[in-house]
């Protein structure tokens, strides 16, 4: 039961009075000398105007009629910040690696009486980074007094078609004004600023950091082409283009602002996830936090953005990282040399001289670590290289060697074939016998590791713990190498791709050198690595199920690398 309240008296009110009179007294006259050094403030001032001066904001340049080099602004230096206080109890507590950068994200820009203009913090074919770009009835606008000065919008977006190659659906995917348009800040206001100065624009923002992917499921929904591909090429060029560090004491962290959002505007919920999962554990665990937003999400934006019967308004996107497959292609690296669109992202943040060796270890060191992979696993390539830079190495194929030309031991050094036999195209039933007998034979010798995978009998957890322990990969091209990301880069990290004699792809082989392992192509007893790559090629049998393989060749390519004889 409720209980009844009491009607309040006249010593009631007095003791509120002298409650109130009390706590006054303490304020005003003993606050001086109070120690505010744990105090909790919360800072809810938001700029109501473009400030140049704010970090990380950039203004676009005075205008200039003869300069027409990209509007891109340069990166800030990474803040360093201070490591925190300790407890009071001054506990230790264990190290906690998860993806948290230290650096300072600025407000976003409040849009309620101005619209900032666009710029370009960074940008490679099919890879920009955007700061103050707009969205209005499925077009995505920048604002600028400058148009010439960005890159040709068929460099940054397409129609976000389906890709084949044919004259026609290459035109059909060329964007137009639909899909991306400049406005002139006035342009801007008259479309969506208020009617007088205490009107506000009709302009909503969505804050921090967003990933918007502009292609269909064609190739989201694949474990390579989405985490191998499309998130390495992004964490790259992410990280690039902050000037991200990434350093070899702490490599879980780095300084690149972090994700807020991902947007992918034409695949649906299912859209970009592959059929064995690993997509979605791969994305989720190495970005706990983050929204996903699918196609039918975006067509809400869309859509809340197009009435007729209303004034127009329009979405502002604080920080984006905008990608597109078919822009990508556009590029000369992808379209002409590796067929990857990560390529273009790395390639141009390497060349910048953005990207740290370890650039790739805070996705991977959050993907295991939500495995269950220890510590040590984990740190495989961080020492191996210490253990080199501390040490003379031995001249290549002298004995007792392991060590000094791979900063293990022999003990460490891990073996991994991925078998293919239970699927399409795999090895001659004999060769591959033959193929696990001489590894379990040549592993037995050296004193290494030998684990001979049959991918679909295993775990994720249980895969990518062998995949972080791997020194070198093997097997028929295929999906199943992409766990190559996982890998510890090591002095001799390598991986090696058995093909239908003739036959080769980019895939595996780009995206192991883009980390910094050697690569080795093998046709049955003949073995083709840099700079004497084959041509891509095709031929019948490659997807078969009798690709040969000598045995030999394979333990040769591993035994010699191991040794030092394939440097980078």
């Amino acid at each position: 039961m409720v209980g009844l309240a009491r009607p309040r008296t006249f010593r009631d009110v007095a003791l509120i009075f002298l409650g109130a009179a009390a706590m006054h007294f303490c304020t005003s006259f003993l606050g001086p000398f109070a120690d505010h050094s744990s105090s909790i403030i919360v800072k809810t001032q938001v700029s109501s105007r473009f400030d140049a001066g704010q970090p990380n904001v950039f203004a676009p340049p005075p205008h200039d009629a003869h300069n027409h080099a990209a509007h891109v602004d340069p990166a800030p230096a990474p803040v360093n910040q201070p490591d925190p206080a300790p407890a009071r109890d001054q506990r230790q507590e264990p190290a906690q690696e998860l993806i948290q950068p230290p650096q300072e994200i600025p407000p976003t820009v409040d849009t309620s009486y101005t619209i900032p203009e666009t710029t370009i913090l960074s940008h490679a074919p099919g890879w920009t980074v955007f700061r103050n770009i707009y969205m209005s009835n499925g077009t995505m606008y920048i604002v600028t007094s400058r148009p010439s000065s960005f890159p040709d919008i068929a460099m940054i977006t397409s129609t976000g078609l389906p890709a084949e190659n044919t004259p026609e659906n290459i035109a059909q995917r060329m964007p137009t004004s639909e899909d991306m348009a400049f406005l002139t800040p006035q342009e801007a206001q008259d479309r969506w600023g208020g009617q007088d100065k205490l009107e506000k624009n009709r302009i909503w923002s969505v804050a921090g950091n967003t990933f918007i992917i502009n292609e269909p499921s064609q190739f989201l929904d694949h474990y390579y082409h989405f985490c191998a591909e499309w998130l390495f090429g992004a964490w790259a060029f992410w990280q690039g283009a902050w000037k991200a560090v990434v350093s070899p004491d702490s490599a879980a962290k780095t300084t690149a602002p972090p994700v807020h959002r991902a947007i992918f505007a034409n695949a649906g919920a299912h859209g970009w996830r592959d059929r064995p999962g690993f997509n979605s554990y791969v994305f989720r665990s190495a970005f706990p936090a983050l929204t996903v937003e699918v196609m039918e999400d975006w067509d809400d934006r869309i859509i809340a953005t197009s009435s007729p019967t209303a004034p127009q308004r329009a979405w502002h996107f604080d920080t984006v990282l905008f990608t597109d497959r078919s822009a990508s292609f556009r590029g000369p690296i992808c379209g002409s040399q590796t067929q990857r669109i990560a390529a273009e992202a790395t390639e141009h943040m390497r060349k910048a001289g953005n990207l740290t060796k370890l650039w790739w270890e805070p996705v991977r060191r959050a993907v295991l670590r939500f495995a269950g992979v220890d510590e040590h696993t984990m740190n495989l390539g961080v020492k191996a290289d210490q253990v080199l830079s501390a040490s003379t190495r031995l001249q290549p194929g002298a004995t007792d060697s392991t060590r000094a030309t791979s900063g293990l031991y022999d003990s460490d050094i891990v073996i991994t074939y991925i078998s293919r036999q239970a699927s399409r195209r795999h090895l001659l039933d004999a060769d591959h016998a033959a193929l696990v007998d001489a590894l379990d034979e040549m592993c037995r010798k050296h004193g290494w590791e030998l684990n001979v995978v049959e991918a679909e009998k295993l775990s994720k957890e249980q895969q990518l713990a062998i995949a972080a322990r791997t020194t070198v990969m093997l097997g028929v091209h295929g999906n199943g190498l992409t766990h190559l990301i996982m890998m510890p880069v090591t002095p001799v990290s390598t991986v090696i791709e058995i093909f239908y004699p003739q036959g080769f792809a980019h895939d595996y082989h780009w995206t192991a050198h883009a980390l910094g392992m050697r690569h080795f192509a093998i046709w049955n007893d003949t073995y083709h690595t840099y700079p004497n790559e084959p041509q891509v090629n095709y031929p019948d049998g490659f997807q078969g199920t009798e690709i040969p393989v000598y045995a030999p060749t394979v333990v040769q390519v591993i035994e010699e690398r191991i040794a030092g004889m394939h440097p980078l």
